[in-house]
Parts: structure tokens; sequence; C-alpha cells
């Protein structure tokens, strides 16, 4: 497990330039997809909801870290007051 996270680490390049054309992936076939009645505002918008899924990824990341951050993290020291 060791070498398989070592070996993931090395590569993050790599990672982030795939998920990026996954990403231009996801929105090609948004482009060509056929489109019959729209449910929701964004069936009508090309790449709304890969946009608005990786916004929202972002979102929920930034908001958890701030809660943890918050709720969870004590001072250095925090035994050591009593």
């Amino acid at each position: 497990m060791g070498q398989l996270m070592t070996w993931l680490r090395k590569r993050t390049e790599w990672f982030k330039w795939a998920f990026f054309a996954f990403l231009g992936g996801a929105l090609v076939y948004d482009f060509m997809a056929e489109r019959h009645d729209p449910h929701f505002f964004g069936d009508t918008l090309i790449g709304f909801w890969s946009v608005f899924a990786l916004f929202g990824c972002l979102g929920m990341i930034v908001i958890c870290k701030g809660i943890s951050h918050a709720w969870l993290m004590k001072q250095e020291d925090y035994y050591d007051d009593k």
C-alpha cells in the first residue's frame, strides 16, 4: 500500500491533466448528445451539469474544511492548560 501511495504522489501532475481531459470529454459529449424534453434549467445549457458538479465539489471541500477547522482543531497546548 505504501508503494502505491508513493507512486500516486509522484504522478500528481498526470492525474490533474487526466481529470481535466475527462472534464473536457464530458463537455464534448454533452455538446454532441441529443437533447429531449428538458426537465431543469440546466438541461438546456451545454456543459452546465459538468461545471455545476465541479464548483459544487470545490464548494463542499471549502465548506467542510472550514467547519472541521472551526469545530475540530484545538490549540497546541490544549491538554497542558489543566
